[in-house]
Parts: structure tokens; C-alpha cells; sequence
């Protein structure tokens, strides 16, 4: 059986299904180099080497995996952060491992607002309506307060508010499901203007489901659809986290969804992998550039 290495950058239960299923290969002898944001008793026991980096620092990232480069083939990360900063683009770099994840150019999960406006130029029926608040054109509140009263006004109160920057899933805010009243939203609006801009958009009504696809830079792979749970409690009465749990179907899509909308989904991520993509292969997308 042929030996490789990996290095895994974790921080959950993705990073963690990563190195079980690793660790579980038919084909490949797999030498795992884990880096861990808080010690995962199961990382640290099927790990060769396993390191804790609790603010999953790139610098620090990059240092676990230069002392082990020699055994290492390839890196791959679970959680957007680290992407986000650059993870890819440093360790590559500075080690030469190849890393499966996207550039720090092409982490579209940094800015929700960037999102938007790429929809906006590609399938833009994907868009509810919608408007951005940047604290960059409120000095003050009374203003602010004003713009956004008109907004709710138009649509009716019912809306998501959303931090532009990622927040690990527990960032949203839904009208009817955090907050029944304008005070309460305005409260959950300001606990994340000061960080940056806000999103309020139409709330719509109906079931979510979670798309994600491999991308060797060149070709896309869709994965069966997957349904998450964010609210913390029985009832969903909780507050948001970065996910309870989640479920599939015994195919590629959900119990609630019909192969039309699987086939209308697919349509539109080829859509926006092409426009990112551009013309002929782009290895800066390798890795999960669409979920």
C-alpha cells in the first residue's frame, strides 16, 4: 500500500470527517499532520503529528507544516477562515506543499457583499432584493436609523440581516426566528455594523439546502445536496452556531427537492464557476470554491 502524507487544517466536525476518512483509505498508507484549533481527542489519537493552534494563525499554520514538509504531499482545509487569510498562498510559498483549498483571491465566503453583487453580474435571479449599510457612509445613527426604517418599510419588515464579514455561521439574523420587533433587529443590525457592512434582504419563505462541489481548477464535481441545522436546542428556539448537524437524501438530492431544481442549481453554479473561473483552467479555484 503506497504511503502519503496530509496535512489537514481543522476546526470542526469537517476538518474531522476529512481525517476519518483518511484515515480509513483502502488505496493510501496516510501519515496525517493535523492542525488543530482546540484538541480533537480523535485527531490527536489517529494523527502522526497533531498540533493545537487555537486562533488557526496562517503564520503559525505554515510553520507546523515546514517542519514536516518533507513528508507531506498536499494540505487540505476545512474552515473558511484560514482561507481567507491566505493560508494557501503562504504555505505554498514557503514550503511547496500543494494545498486544496482556494487562494485568498478567490475565497468568496470573505465578504457576503461581494456575493451579492457577483450574482448580481452573473444569474441575478438568484438575488432576493437587497441593500447593503456601510458604516463608512453613516457617521451617525439618527441617518442610518432613517435608511433602514424606509427599507424595512418597503419590505414589509420581513428580512435577514447579515454581516458582510464571515462569522462562523452565527452571524444571521432572521425576522419571525431572532427577532419579532424593529428594536430587536436594530439591536442585532448594530452587534455587527461596527465590524463592517450589513446586509438587509428579503427573507424567503421555504427550505434551505447547502451546494458544494470539488473544483480541480479546470472541471467542477457537484456533491449531493446536504441540509444544515444552525440553531442551537430542541425546537430550534436557540441561538445561532456554526451548525447542530445535517442530513442527506439516499441520492444526490434532498426529500423536499425535485430533479428539476437539482438540474436548475447545477446550472447556475456552472455559471458562476465559469465566471471565475474565466477562460481555459484556473488552479487558484482548486479545492471547494462553491458552497
Amino acid at each position: 500500500m503506497e504511503k502519503i502524507g496530509a496535512l489537514v487544517v481543522c476546526y470542526g466536525s469537517r476538518g474531522v470527517a476529512m481525517v476519518d476518512a483518511f484515515s480509513r483509505s483502502e488505496r493510501y498508507k496516510v501519515d496525517l499532520y493535523v492542525a488543530d484549533k482546540q484538541r480533537n481527542p480523535f485527531n490527536a489519537r489517529v494523527a502522526k503529528q497533531h498540533a493545537v493552534i487555537p486562533d488557526l494563525n496562517v503564520q503559525t499554520i505554515c510553520k507546523f507544516a515546514e517542519n514536516f514538509k518533507d513528508e507531506i504531499d498536499f494540505g487540505i482545509v476545512g474552515p473558511e477562515k484560514p482561507i481567507i487569510d491566505g493560508v494557501r498562498d503562504l504555505v505554498e510559498s514557503e514550503t511547496g506543499i500543494p494545498m486544496i483549498c482556494p487562494t485568498r483571491k478567490f475565497a468568496i465566503e470573505a465578504s457576503k457583499v461581494a456575493q451579492r453583487r457577483l450574482f448580481d453580474s452573473v444569474p441575478p435571479k438568484l438575488n432576493p432584493r437587497y441593500k447593503v449599510f456601510d458604516p463608512k457612509e453613516y457617521p451617525g445613527s439618527s441617518k442610518l436609523k432613517e435608511d433602514l426604517w424606509k427599507w424595512l418599510d418597503e419590505l414589509g419588515d420581513a428580512v435577514a440581516v447579515k454581516p458582510d464579514s464571515p462569522a462562523a455561521g452565527k452571524g444571521v439574523g432572521v425576522w419571525g426566528d431572532h427577532f419579532s420587533t424593529r428594536e430587536a433587529l436594530f439591536d442585532h443590525f448594530m452587534s455587527n455594523f461596527g465590524s463592517g457592512p450589513v446586509i438587509v434582504e428579503e427573507k424567503i419563505e421555504g427550505e434551505e439546502s447547502s451546494f458544494q462541489a470539488f473544483c480541480d481548477g479546470r472541471h467542477l464535481v457537484p456533491l449531493p445536496e446536504t441540509r444544515d441545522y444552525k440553531r442551537a436546542f430542541d425546537g430550534d428556539k436557540g441561538p445561532n452556531t456554526g451548525g447542530m448537524g445535517s442530513y442527506k437524501g439516499v441520492g444526490e438530492i434532498l426529500p423536499f427537492m425535485t430533479e428539476g431544481e437539482r438540474e436548475e442549481e447545477l446550472e447556475v453554479e456552472r455559471t458562476i464557476f465559469e465566471k471565475l473561473k474565466g477562460r481555459g483552467s484556473n488552479p487558484e479555484l482548486r479545492g471547494m470554491p462553491c458552497y
